[in-house]
């Protein structure tokens, strides 16, 4: 059976790499991407192809893998199942898209929908887009192979939500995989797209242009954040690859000249000794390439930074997200100001070249003085980088259940939506005072990391300059303080379309609710 599998990109996350640092010509088939990797079909590729079928990937952000090259590839090698892979609410509705020309250019051919988002709105997303024909809700390893086993008989396949007629069906659930050694390498050859480690679209992991890849070798997260839907997808299970299995990939990318690697482990520093064992192993192997990973601040694995950076650990990401004691309690964080201060001293001690905090500002509780508290807490420790993005409720995270609750959302028929909680909760500072205190706040740390850290502030700069212009040095350090002009309003909850209002009524909802 010849399978196409689509990944489907929100378009703010990737550039082409420029010409002028060596990017593709126009016309290349070959191109460098400035983007993280479609880690999710190339894990599939070859699990399927072990099953006996023939696989196509695309890749939505090659400027020949748009939807007009992959509607005439359909008609032209008619596969006989189209997979579309998509990650957010942000893509959506690019995938709708899709779905509707790929229907339209062979109408015979299912189309089975995956990934996060997917997989949180299953029910949802198939009454909406009638030309999507089933959903594979969870992990795809053991769900697609068993799918395309049983396409005439659909009722069998645990964890599929498919189309009866007019009627949805949902299966049983799958069961978690527990044993993730048992799956081949992902595949990371079919594609004619390089991958290239660059400035932060989303992560500032990665600053060398280097050709980069990632790697996922644990899943899930035990924790409960109240904006995170990452434990719902897993049941609140965390699972890893054992450390001899991660490394055979390291040794597999490092031969192939991979020398940038990301981990997209939900929480990477959680079993101390099977860190140490990946790490040990790249130094006896004398892997090259340098990597990041992401981690609490209160991980048992803090011990391990040592050992950690002598295996070319150089990036190394907390989710600080609030810098009072009060709005970590609120947000569900169960960790402490001091576990933050001490894990990123202690990163920046034993040798992690670029420590990075994720910060949210305009949370449920949180005042003015709350947020400039948070950023007089950023610049007194001693992170590299920063980012303060303000919350925002998605479906399926605790937080959003609790807007539910109030009233605020409709999951019926806000459950395609996200939401900036400054935005249409009455509870939350206005979304104008939440920006003009992170323009202040942005404002006083930069201020505080060039005069009170002048040499660490210099390095990062200086590393900044070997790969940017200074035009573009000046575009980043200035973008903070840049007013922004929405193209189109904010999308509202139901509950505010239904009072007819265009920003939230502090007092009306408040009261009402």
């Amino acid at each position: 059976m010849n399978i196409f599998m689509i990944y489907i990109r929100d378009e703010d996350y990737y550039r082409m790499l420029p010409p002028e640092l060596g990017g593709s010509k126009p016309g290349d088939e070959r191109v460098k991407v400035m983007a993280f990797p479609p880690l999710g079909i190339e894990t599939l590729a070859p699990v399927v192809r072990r099953h006996g079928h023939r696989v196509r990937m695309f890749d939505t952000c090659h400027p020949q893998m748009k939807i007009e090259n992959i509607t005439r590839a359909v008609k032209e090698e008619g596969p006989e199942v189209i997979a579309l892979s998509f990650l957010s609410t942000t893509t959506y509705p690019a995938t709708k898209i899709m779905a509707t020309a790929l229907k339209s250019a062979a109408p015979g051919i299912p189309i089975i929908l995956g990934g996060v988002f997917a997989s949180m709105n299953a029910e949802y997303i198939l009454k909406d887009c009638p030309h999507a024909d089933c959903i594979g809700v969870g992990e795809g390893e053991a769900l697609l192979p068993d799918y395309l086993d049983n396409m005439d008989n659909p009722g069998s396949v645990a964890g599929l939500v498919w189309r009866d007629g007019d009627r949805v069906m949902s299966n049983s659930p799958r069961p978690i995989i527990r044993d993730l050694d048992q799956f081949p390498y992902p595949d990371r050859t079919s594609l004619p797209i390089d991958y290239i480690e660059s400035l932060p679209l989303d992560v500032p992991a990665v600053l060398s242009l280097e050709k980069f890849c990632t790697i996922q070798t644990s899943r899930g997260c035990p924790y409960g954040c109240i904006y995170c839907d990452i434990p719902s997808l897993s049941n609140g299970q965390w699972r890893h690859r054992s450390a001899e299995h991660v490394l055979g990939e390291m040794q597999q990318l490092n031969d192939a000249g991979y020398r940038s690697i990301y981990l997209t482990d939900d929480h990477f520093l959680l079993k101390r000794k099977r860190i140490k064992a990946i790490c040990s192993g790249i130094i006896e192997r004398g892997l090259e390439f340098t990597w990041g990973c992401e981690g609490r601040v209160d991980s048992v694995a803090v011990d391990q930074l040592p050992i950690m950076s002598r295996a070319n650990c150089t990036f190394l990401a907390y989710g600080v997200e609030a810098g009072t004691q009060k709005i970590l309690d609120r947000l569900n964080k169960n960790l402490t100001l001091e576990q933050i201060e001490y894990a990123v001293s202690e990163a920046k001690r034993q040798g992690i070249e670029r420590a990075h905090g994720f910060f949210l500002v305009g949370s449920p509780g949180e005042t003015e003085e709350d947020i400039k508290e948070s950023f007089r807490f950023a610049a007194r420790l001693k992170l590299d980088t920063f980012g303060f993005n303000r919350l925002c409720v998605y479906r399926g995270t605790p937080l959003w259940q609790e807007y539910i609750e109030a009233g605020i959302i409709d999951d019926e028929r806000d459950w395609f939506k996200w939401f900036k909680c400054s935005d249409i909760d009455p509870t939350i500072l206005p979304s104008e005072v939440v920006n003009r205190a992170r323009m202040k706040g942005y404002a006083l740390l930069f201020f505080r990391r060039i005069f009170g850290r002048p040499i660490q502030t210099y390095k990062l700069v200086r590393t900044f300059g070997r790969y940017m212009k200074a035009a573009d040095i000046f575009k980043l350090l200035s973008s903070p303080f840049r007013r922004r002009t929405l193209t189109r309003k904010p999308e509202l909850p139901a509950r505010m379309i239904d009072l007819v209002l265009e920003a939230p009524d502090r007092q009306t909802l408040s009261t009402s609710s």
